[in-house]
């Protein structure tokens, strides 16, 4: 009975529970990278028109130093920084 499907099943499911989201998600979405289709589909939130804000902002002012610097983009506030701040960085600048 132990070999059962269905308890292997419950098993795994009930490991995989405790596993944190962090162990889950290692990577996360870079803003001076991502496209405006990656933006929106990671972030909670952001919807297409929102990230093109992101992208316009980011080519028209150079890329972000921090993830806080979303902020002076129209339409993010601090609220959508903290609801994505575990899946979204920023790449250091390259160094000259």
């Amino acid at each position: 009975m132990m070999n059962s499907p269905l308890i292997r099943a419950l098993l795994l499911a009930l490991s995989l529970a405790f596993i944190p989201v962090s162990a889950v998600q290692a990577e996360t979405l870079d803003i001076n990278n991502a496209s405006p289709d990656q933006l929106s589909s990671v972030m909670v939130g952001v919807g297409p028109a929102k990230a093109q804000a992101i992208v316009d902002y980011r080519e028209a002012n150079g890329p972000f130093t921090s993830v806080d610097q979303l902020t002076a983009v129209k339409g993010i506030g601090s609220a959508t920084i903290d609801k994505n701040r575990e899946l979204i960085s920023v790449s250091p600048a390259p160094a000259e």
